[in-house]
């Protein structure tokens, strides 16, 4: 578990930054996603597989969760599921980024509960209009 920034306020002003738990089990991946999340504007906080994401949910409550769905002892399928079947966290979007591409796999990520689902490699640009649109269209 790892987190972005410690402080969930800007030094520049009293604006507080968004918090995105971005679930993936791949440093490189997660290094990189973490760097260019918080260079936009977001805090993350970062877990290595389902069970650890599910131990940050019980003391935190982001805006937006990122997940891989080819994880480690829990999968971001059952992972999705155990979220969205939460009172307290299905009101959550997720973001399911995976190299599973086929559309088989989208409809099962959307039919697990996923908001939004994009492919690796990740086009960043395309990544943060998601974002935006899943964290900002919960919000109305």
């Amino acid at each position: 578990m790892n987190q972005q920034n410690s402080s969930s306020f800007t030094t520049e002003s009293s604006i507080p930054r968004l918090k995105i738990l971005l679930v993936e089990d791949n440093e490189m991946n997660r290094d990189m996603l973490s760097r260019r999340l918080y260079k936009s504007g977001y805090d993350t906080i970062t877990a290595n597989n389902g069970n650890e994401a599910l131990v940050i949910l019980k003391d935190c409550r982001p805006d937006l969760i990122l997940m891989d769905l080819s994880l480690p002892e829990m999968d971001g399928w059952e992972l999705t599921r155990k979220i969205k079947s939460s009172k307290n966290l299905k009101n959550i979007p997720v973001i399911v980024l995976t190299a599973h591409a086929l559309d088989a796999d989208r409809k099962s990520a959307y039919a697990a509960g996923c908001d939004d689902f994009d492919v690796k490699p990740i086009n960043f640009d395309r990544l943060l209009k998601k974002i935006e649109l899943n964290i900002f269209e919960k919000e109305k």
